[in-house]
């Protein structure tokens, strides 16, 4: 039996040992967090590549700016996993991606679990981020990490804490975000409770670890049910000749019982698309459908179809068939002003006009190259230069991705036509007789 008072101990007086698991858009704000209120950080990541640049100071995420890594004296990068043992906290970090049925893809997480139940030893704290179905952590989790003969909430820690990393934001960071804490046992939360002050302005504990996993799934599938409502009224609202984006204009001057959400060409990101789904999943083994998130879901994925089947509607206007003409795509990010290309709408919409025949370019000022996607393994292209020469050779320009770098005027004077699928002209007092929506 471990003293869990110690650990705590320790955490309020900055020797506890963090390591990180996992530095991408989630774990490297956590190494900065910690490092800034002056614990020893580690970080563990199998990507050897990501190892050396942040050895070297730089950053390969385009809104962390390198001089935030080389302020990190206590930071050590490491793909040596043998020194979680020297650990006091563990943070799991790891993708949880859909496999191609649309089904949770935990390797991320069990392997991850797996090696750490190698080096495991008695009081550590071992938390998840990742989003995930309820049950993973005290289910799954739990016992990957038993199978060594240590018992959970007696000899090691564990607790769920759902990242709610927003890359770009300008007005809340890692720190100002409340951060919501479910533990395997009373213990489990007050050392996680404990970790999370250290960091964060406000901690939110809750009863379980299952409550904080169905917490993020809750906060991912609002937002998804409900930008799937606006795409479906928009869609309708174009039969109506009605302007979906005044609609939503008009709707939120309610002062309350409203909250405004957009349309746009199809979700993106690590969160939207995908964690609905883990909820979908589990719900099966309990005989149940969850009619809702299925329903949201076919209406998203297919706001690429319905962009591509409006690009061909804009071209026959100018009596040219979409087989053969040429389009250029500004934006391959899957939001404002971030490099994170991950279920990017874009990806879909460039996929479904290659297969059509059409002669795709695309422009983004944060994404030089396009490549290397799981579910998009033919594109492989790069960032065209956005001239006046690139404009006019298009048939077509089309705004997947509301860059704030792009100049719209620019744009709208030498382009030929445009397709706004984010009513980005009309809100800049840009909304010629050239630019369409959809």
């Amino acid at each position: 039996m471990t003293n869990h008072k110690s650990l705590i101990s320790k955490i309020n007086l900055k020797k506890a040992k963090i390591g990180i698991i996992g530095l991408g858009y989630v774990g490297l704000p956590l190494v900065i967090a910690f490092s800034k209120a002056g614990f020893h950080v580690t970080g563990f990541d199998v990507d050897n590549r990501k190892v050396e640049l942040l050895k070297q100071g730089r950053s390969y995420i385009k809104h962390i700016d390198a001089t935030l890594i080389r302020e990190c004296k206590l930071f050590l990068p490491t793909s040596d996993f043998s020194i979680l043992s020297k650990m006091d906290c563990i943070i799991i970090c790891v993708p949880t991606p859909l496999n191609k049925n649309r089904e949770p893809d935990m390797t991320y997480v069990f392997n991850t679990t797996e090696t750490i139940a190698k080096y495991l030893r008695r009081g550590q704290l071992i938390v998840l981020e990742s989003t995930t179905y309820p049950g993973t952590t005290d289910e799954d989790m739990k016992k990957i990490l038993e199978e060594e003969g240590l018992k959970a909430g007696e000899d090691f820690y564990l607790a769920y804490s759902p990242e709610r990393e927003d890359p770009a934001n300008k007005d809340f960071s890692t720190r100002t975000i409340p951060k919501v804490v479910g533990g395997y046992t009373e213990k489990c939360l007050a050392i996680a409770k404990a970790l999370y002050d250290s960091i964060v302005v406000k901690t939110v504990p809750v009863s379980s670890t299952r409550v904080a996993e169905a917490t993020k799934l809750l906060e991912n599938i609002y937002r998804a049910v409900n930008i799937a409502l606006v795409n479906e009224l928009k869609m309708l609202f174009e039969r109506m000749e009605i302007d979906i984006w005044e609609v939503i204009d008009a709707a939120k001057t309610k002062p309350f019982g409203f909250q405004a959400f957009y349309p746009g060409p199809g979700l993106g990101g690590h969160c939207i698309p995908i964690d609905p789904f883990y909820l979908t999943w589990k719900a099966r083994e309990l005989d149940f459908s969850t009619r809702f998130i299925e329903l949201a879901g076919e209406i998203n994925t297919n706001m690429p179809y319905h962009v591509v089947q409006r690009i061909g509607w804009v071209l026959n206007k100018f009596k040219k068939s979409l087989s053969g003409s040429k389009i250029l795509v500004l934006g391959v990010a899957y939001k404002r002003d971030v490099d994170d290309q991950r279920e990017s709408p874009s990806l879909s919409i460039i996929q479904l006009l290659k297969e059509h025949g059409v002669e795709v370019t695309y422009n983004d000022p944060h994404v030089p190259v396009c490549r290397g996607h799981r579910h998009y393994p033919d594109i492989d292209m790069k960032s065209v230069k956005l001239t006046e020469e690139t404009l006019k050779r298009a048939d077509l320009v089309l705004l997947v991705t509301d860059h704030t770098a792009y100049d719209y005027a620019f744009i709208e004077r030498y382009a030929r036509c445009i397709i706004d699928t984010r009513d980005t002209f009309r809100r800049r007092g840009i909304d010629g007789k050239k630019v369409y929506r959809a």
